[in-house]
């Protein structure tokens, strides 16, 4: 052994964190229909963190605006739609109730099943909000955001799993 120590030369590469000034968001427009909900979710929590991109920053909002249409159609396998329960409270005594996910679809107001499957996979926090914040869901075909020009997400089309029934 000689008495010299051999240092290898690393080469140091950039790290790269985005500003908020500096996001450009993006509309996006994705069908529901006949979608299956676990993989349609995920999908839309990955847009809205904008970890689709390269400039992905985990401590900036730089993801897009998803909006989600004719959520009503939406499906699921097995039979998640009759089993699955949600519950929720009155705040009166004794007033614990519960719905099925079924039931919530066939109710006044089905887009919230996607909302909150989407909401349980966002970050919990002030970003996580704000993130949630930049979904527009609707239970049918028609929108109000056609000033926003947005672009059309083909998802049942992406894997032949996306699609049920």
């Amino acid at each position: 052994m000689s008495g010299k120590i051999r240092v290898a030369k690393s080469v140091q590469t950039k790290s790269f964190d985005l500003r908020h000034q500096d996001v450009k968001k993006q509309w996006v427009v994705v069908d529901a229909e006949g979608a299956v909900l676990g993989r349609l979710a995920a999908t839309i929590a990955t847009m809205l963190r904008g970890k689709h991109r390269p400039t992905f920053t985990p401590s900036v909002d730089c993801g897009d605006n998803v909006i989600v249409i004719n959520a009503e159609k939406v499906k699921m396998t097995g039979r998640k739609a009759e089993e699955k329960k949600f519950f929720y409270h009155t705040g009166h005594p004794g007033g614990i109730k519960e719905r099925t996910r079924a039931q919530i679809l066939a109710g006044a107001h089905p887009e919230r099943v996607i909302e909150k499957a989407v909401e349980r996979m966002l970050p919990r926090g002030p970003l996580g909000r704000r993130q949630l914040g930049n979904l527009k869901v609707y239970k049918g075909t028609e929108h109000p955001h056609a000033a926003q020009n947005p672009s059309t997400l083909d998802f049942v089309a992406r894997n032949r799993k996306n699609k049920r029934g």
